[in-house]
């Protein structure tokens, strides 16, 4: 049995995929239509069901398949890239990191998951609009425990000390460097995502001139490889630019 309030991921015939919260009652799910939660409840995860008519396989929802089907105003980071952060953050399970800009929440979930239940993530965006579709989002991924939102701009406001790391992803980032270097404790990190090598140029520099260590800069490609019966290839199609990482340390 799946205990009552627990988010779990349907997977029909089609491999279209939605997120349910669980409730003993009838529940409405978008794209799918109403079906009996207590015969979710009821279920197993990997177990095969048969709703309204409809095969349905339930399983627990990973992150990636949260990024697959949230809502967006604002284009989130795709997982090539934001999954590449945590690490080059030096993220784990406890650590604090603050996050400027959260767009429709795509990176946030991201952090919330790398800092698990005991870490924590302070958010900041000055867009109310986009605020809400980041909340309904961080909501669906059940993750919300750890997070703090805050509606400031994040290169004038009074942020948290002591941090293990920072992650911008707003137009300007090179103007709230200066103020989040002075929240991250000695050794921590601190990353920046632009989309344009204008905007990268100018965020090393700014990264050198307040004396970070380790500066690097990169993009990451992804290409799928094609596998079947007889031969292995590359796939015509790939991942390529969608934009470009930049980290720093603070030494001292």
């Amino acid at each position: 049995m799946i205990d009552e309030g627990a988010r779990v991921l349907l997977v029909d015939e089609n491999g279209r995929k939605f997120t349910v919260k669980l409730e003993r009652r009838m529940i409405d799910v978008r794209g799918l239509g109403v079906l009996d939660g207590s015969a979710l409840c009821e279920a197993s995860y990997g177990q095969e069901l048969r709703i309204g008519g409809k095969a349905l396989r339930v399983l627990r929802p990973s992150v990636k398949d949260i990024l697959s089907i949230m809502e967006r105003r604002a284009q989130i980071i795709i997982p090539k890239d934001s999954f590449a952060i945590p690490l080059h953050l030096d993220l784990g399970c406890g650590s604090r990191v603050i996050e400027g800009g959260v767009g429709s929440g795509g990176l946030t979930v991201v952090l919330l998951k790398a800092v698990g239940p005991h870490g924590k993530v302070y958010s900041y965006d000055n867009r109310n609009d986009l605020a809400d579709i980041a909340r309904k989002n961080v909501e669906m991924s059940g993750l919300g425990a750890a997070w703090d939102l805050k509606i400031q701009d994040v290169c004038t406001a009074d942020l948290e000390k002591d941090v293990d790391a920072v992650v911008l992803d707003i137009p300007n980032p090179w103007d709230a460097i200066d103020n989040v270097t002075r929240s991250v404790r000695a050794g921590g990190h601190i990353g920046c995502y632009v989309p344009n090598a204008n905007q990268l140029e100018a965020v090393v520099k700014k990264m050198r001139e307040l004396g970070l260590g380790e500066v690097t800069a990169f993009e990451t490609l992804q290409r799928e490889m094609v596998v079947h019966e007889g031969g292995v290839r590359p796939s015509f199609d790939m991942l390529g630019h969608t934009g470009y990482l930049a980290f720093g340390r603070r030494l001292q």
